[in-house]
């Protein structure tokens, strides 16, 4: 292996690793606000219960997410040199807003709600959950921003002195097309997995035999709650996810050519649920399709063309020309690696949909008070958080190997952005080495987690109501 697939596979470690944190804390955020919200507006003492309970969850969650955030940044002067000077003067505007808007507002209503039980009004503590949750969508925008110009450029000029794409229009950065729907998809996903992480851990504590036969309906409020929060998630990844394919045909053809392993232009064009082909893969032995499925996916009709990977594969030629740098793929053949994209675009699909499906019998089987048994239940309940957390993670694996060779479409491939200077063992000592740290962090968040689980919910204990100001010489008290 040289530098290049050294610092891709680093890439993709850290990413899909620190992804796996970043819905969960979207997600969560907005419902540990709406517990503590309802618990204020209704008096119901299990809201506040499970705004405290989830809300440690939360915190964990939280802090290794941010942990393993920090490293996403120096990665790209370490391993992406070359890219990062080159998108320097894009990039530079959003994530620099992002610390400093989006960052700072999480960081600093986090602590105001960690510390301030007993020092804000009820209603007013809850607000600052609120201010977090908007804070990480603030964060999810900017950065989503920075991704969506890597897939389509717009806002710049490219000077040739200077071997730099450099901002011309920061809100046609800002309102990127593909950032107007992938967004919300991202964000509805994270709803999602938020709502599935509640109702996975509700249900596995209201079946658990330990657990008082008094908690057990705080749970099933959770589980019912949980439920109906993954399958509105869902709803709206179903519709944004639409919208995205076909901005996605209109941008960059060849992902979605590539996600169905379509090398011949077809009109209409059929949807694959799953392929066998040649060893090359470019040959179709069996298929089980639905017709004109494709057609609809990309151009929202049923007899819409949909390129295929050979002619887009001859017009990128025409337009980039040849890339005589290429080492994962022949000179000019500008198509990513077609089993990747194929499959994770099923898997993505249809572990969303085992999801939604899952949350839909949870809330048919606690329906009427019921506390559905079994061990098939518990089962379910487990694999609830890591059903869309998985498609999450297949989800940008397909955004981002859909996307080569390119690192910016259209712009730089991926083989002239990596760092010049570094060597195989320098490569390899960092990857080495931070896979080894992120392997320990996985330990302690996954501990840590378990520990709380179990532990279940707090006992009620009614907070004090103070007036604002009131005893404003005494100190901030920590919650946990």
């Amino acid at each position: 292996m040289d530098v290049v697939d050294i610092a891709r596979w680093q890439f993709g470690i850290i990413t899909v690793y620190h992804f796996l944190f970043v819905p969960i804390t979207i997600g969560l955020s907005a419902i540990v606000a709406a517990f503590e919200t309802m618990w204020v507006r209704g008096g119901n003492p299990h809201y506040l219960r499970l705004a405290k309970f989830f809300g440690k969850l939360f915190l964990i969650n939280f802090a290794l997410g941010v942990v393993t955030g920090i490293v996403q940044e120096f990665q790209f002067g370490m391993n992406w040199s070359d890219y990062s000077r080159f998108v320097g003067d894009i990039f530079g505007a959003p994530l620099a807003i992002e610390g400093l808007l989006a960052f700072f507002l999480e960081s600093t209503f986090l602590g105001l709600w960690i510390f301030g039980w007993d020092k804000l009004p009820r209603g007013l503590h809850a607000a600052t959950m609120w201010m977090v949750h908007i804070g990480t969508l603030l964060s999810a925008y900017f950065i989503l921003a920075a991704n969506s110009w890597m897939q389509h450029p717009v806002g710049y000029a490219f000077n040739p002195e200077t071997g730099r794409a450099e901002l011309t229009d920061f809100w046609a950065v800002m309102f990127n097309k593909v950032q107007m729907v992938t967004f919300p998809h991202t964000v509805t996903a994270a709803y999602m997995t938020g709502g599935a992480f509640v109702l996975g851990v509700a249900m596995w504590l209201m079946t658990r035999r330990s657990t008082p036969e008094a908690d057990r309906p705080l749970y099933r409020k959770a589980v019912r709650i949980g439920a109906v929060v993954t399958l509105v998630g869902a709803l709206g990844v179903t519709v944004s996810g639409d919208l995205q394919g076909k901005v996605m045909t209109e941008v960059q053809p060849m992902k979605m050519a590539a996600a169905e392993a379509l090398y011949e232009t077809e009109q209409p064009a059929d949807f694959s649920i799953f392929t066998i082909g040649s060893l090359d893969g470019e040959e179709e032995v069996f298929s089980v399709k639905i017709p004109n499925l494709l057609s609809f996916l990309a151009h929202n009709n049923l007899t819409g063309e949909v390129q295929g990977i050979n002619e887009l594969r001859a017009e990128y030629r025409e337009t980039y020309g040849q890339d005589p740098g290429a080492k994962y793929y022949s000179p000019g053949d500008y198509t990513p690696i077609i089993p990747v994209t194929y499959w994770t675009f099923r898997i993505m699909i249809g572990l969303g949909a085992v999801a939604a499906a899952g949350a839909l019998a949870f809330l048919w089987a606690t329906r009427r008070e019921r506390i559905p048994r079994g061990r098939a239940w518990v089962w379910l309940a487990v694999s609830m958080p890591l059903l869309p957390v998985a498609a999450n993670s297949f989800g940008w694996i397909f955004t981002e190997m859909g996307r080569q060779p390119w690192a910016v479409f259209g712009l730089m491939t991926t083989e002239l952005a990596v760092s010049p200077g570094v060597s195989v063992a320098e490569a390899w000592t960092s990857i080495l080495t931070l896979t080894l740290i992120y392997a320990v962090l996985m330990v302690v968040e996954v501990g840590l987690m378990l520990h709380f689980i179990r532990k279940g919910a707090d006992p009620f204990e009614e907070p004090p109501s103070p007036k604002l100001g009131e005893h404003s010489d005494e100190p901030l008290t920590f919650a946990y």
